[in-house]
């Protein structure tokens, strides 16, 4: 008997990196998943690859219960029809796990259009229409009486929270999931729907440095010293949210390694009120006196 016994389990982006390691973590922890991945490279190209067999198959040689899914989750009726094979193959669907995105980075000056469209139509419409289809199955069983312990976990960044050079495309969608995670458990609460979001640092193939292979990378080290790179290290957080054992909603949390931080989202700080309408050379004094009492942001990645 595992934490998720049963349940029925989505895991986007499944087939290699963290969210391989998310789908292998359920599976162990008695969930039926759905294991979604295009197959697609880092930059989002077409590699004809099919990761996500390689994950079902390690699934059920352990003696699991997996199927394959190669919808693109940015595509409304794709997603949707992955939400419905879940239905479909396993009765059911507790848990969404969005985790699907991929990278194309420049600096804002030299950002193409499509660069800009392509990464944020993966990261943050992807996970609203997965959410999306998946809150309105949750939605019907609710008002049908059979409310369920639904869960998800989206996928923000540090990037998203801070900010990081050279990835304004990146940084914006993760920053928009996090809020939309905010916003959806703030709507959706009622129907049994909670939902929370990690900001995971670990290894994979959008951290790898240019020539080192993943079996290389993801190679335990030779002294037996904990790897808190691992993207495996991730996964113990994701099971627990995603199992109905978790009663936090609405909330982001920052993992590495043995390490969980929670992180909160815009607070207001310094504020001044002077009961009418400023004048413009009033300010001069007023702002900076705001910023001082306020606290210190944390610095963009990469800022110098």
């Amino acid at each position: 008997m595992g934490i998720c016994d049963g349940r029925v389990v989505i895991v986007t982006g499944a087939g290699r990196g963290l969210g391989r390691e998310h789908a292998l973590a359920f599976a162990a922890a008695g969930a039926k998943v759905v294991v979604n991945d295009l197959g697609a490279g880092l930059d989002g190209s077409n590699t004809g690859e099919h990761p996500a067999e390689q994950v079902v198959a390690e699934i059920v040689a352990e003696g699991g219960e997996a199927v394959v899914n190669g919808a693109d989750v940015s595509d409304w009726e794709q997603a949707k029809s992955l939400v419905q094979q879940a239905i479909d193959t396993f009765g059911a669907l507790d848990t969404v796990v969005n985790n699907a995105g991929f990278l194309r980075d420049k600096m804002l000056v030299s950002m193409s259009e499509d660069e800009w469209d392509n990464v944020t139509r993966v990261h943050l419409k992807g996970h609203f229409a997965v959410l999306h289809h998946a809150a309105a199955y949750w939605r019907a069983e609710s008002k049908a009486g059979r409310a369920r312990a639904a869960r998800v976990v989206n996928t923000t960044s540090g990037a998203g929270l801070f900010g990081s050079v050279g990835q304004g495309n990146y940084a914006a969608a993760k920053a928009g999931i996090a809020l939309l995670t905010i916003q959806a458990a703030a709507e959706m609460g009622g129907y049994g729907i909670q939902l929370n979001a990690i900001a995971p640092s670990a290894r994979t193939r959008m951290t790898t440095s240019a020539g080192e292979s993943m079996a290389s990378a993801m190679a335990a080290p030779e002294d037996g010293t904990f790897d808190a790179m691992h993207p495996g290290n991730v996964s113990p957080l994701v099971v627990w949210l995603g199992s109905a054992e978790c009663e936090v909603t609405g909330r982001v949390f920052e993992t590495e390694g043995g390490k969980v931080t929670v992180c909160d989202g815009w607070q207001r700080a310094g504020t001044a009120d002077k009961g009418e309408r400023w004048k413009p050379e009033e300010l001069g004094d007023v702002v900076p006196r705001l910023i001082a009492e306020s606290p210190e942001p944390v610095p963009v990645y990469g800022a110098r």
